[in-house]
């Protein structure tokens, strides 16, 4: 995944574990398809911009995840699971993906 910038895995990691979730009405399996689709960002975090960085973005990815369940309460859930989603795409360019691969 090398050719694929951070910032593009983890908010695809985030709706793509909504959309696991929802659709096959199994929550273990979207949970699954964040946790990988973290597992490769952070690892690419960490090469791009240190462990400091990739900690902060992990921590910020886990926190999108946790505050798209309120955030759907009030604009619904696809908004919200996109609304966050682009929040760590940008947060991710910013730390680790503008630096270059």
């Amino acid at each position: 995944m090398a050719g694929v910038s951070a910032s593009v895995v983890a908010a695809s990691g985030l709706i793509a574990g909504y959309g696991v979730a929802r659709w096959t009405k199994r929550r273990e399996l979207g949970g699954a398809a964040l946790a990988a689709a973290g597992a490769v960002a952070a690892r690419q975090w960490k090469q791009r911009a240190g462990t400091g960085a990739a900690t902060a973005l992990t921590g910020a990815y886990v926190a999108a995840f946790a505050g798209s369940h309120p955030l759907a309460r009030k604009v619904g859930a696809w908004p919200a699971v996109f609304t966050v989603a682009g929040g760590i795409a940008v947060a991710s360019w910013a730390v680790a993906d503008r630096r270059g691969q």
